[in-house]
């Protein structure tokens, strides 16, 4: 399965790797057939990669935030302040490489209340200077355990999010609304009485892992 964000994109590449492959048939250099052939095919095939989309299985629990994009743990803070969440708030941070299915899904249950763009730089995304450089979208909720935001961040390879929430949308845990597109990053931001259940340079999966727990 293939996510429509890359439709466009997925039916450009085909066209180019036809083009490469056309082109081999007219060609009397075996070699350079070849490497034709090859390059339409590696183009095609990473393309189709970056843009697939496994279905998943969102955890029936209560109380519970997952993640909303796949690849590392690479921040996990505690105390801080947040301008849409407040004071007191836990932050964990996702870095996605080009190899990660770049889909991402909703972290909880509640209604769109925040949305804001920010033009910015392209450093590399594992940086932690990229959530406050770099472009990227923010997304507040505001659900029955408090408010979160989560903020899609371009990374050095990145030049396109993609975001299709709108202002007083009602969303559900695990459902799909965007992608960054080619390397990226996002960070998550929740009041302090959410307890963080994963650790740094734990791998998790959008719309599956569970990032916080309620406290008791």
């Amino acid at each position: 399965m293939f996510t429509k964000y890359g439709y466009t994109t997925i039916g450009v590449v085909a066209v180019i790797a036809f083009i490469l492959v056309s082109l081999s048939f007219f060609t009397q250099s075996n070699p350079l057939k070849i490497i034709l052939i090859l390059v339409a095919a590696v183009i095609l095939v990473l393309t189709l990669n970056f843009f697939r989309d496994p279905e998943r299985k969102t955890p029936a629990q209560n109380d519970i935030i997952i993640t909303p994009a796949d690849g590392k743990v690479i921040v996990i803070k505690q105390n801080i302040t947040n301008s849409f969440v407040g004071e007191n708030c836990n932050q964990i941070s996702i870095f996605m490489s080009p190899l990660n299915v770049h889909v991402n899904r909703i972290p909880i249950t509640g209604k769109v209340e925040h949305l804001k763009y920010h033009e910015g730089k392209f450093i590399a995304a594992f940086e932690d200077k990229a959530s406050e450089n770099n472009e990227r979208m923010e997304t507040g909720l505001v659900t029955d355990n408090g408010k979160i935001l989560f903020t899609q961040i371009a990374g050095f390879l990145a030049r396109r999010i993609v975001n299709e929430l709108k202002m007083g949308d009602e969303v559900k845990i695990g459902e799909r609304f965007g992608m960054i597109k080619f390397g990226s990053r996002v960070d998550v931001f929740v009041p302090g009485k959410w307890k963080p259940v994963v650790q740094l340079n734990d791998n998790v999966y959008a719309g599956e892992t569970i990032l916080f727990e309620l406290k008791d």
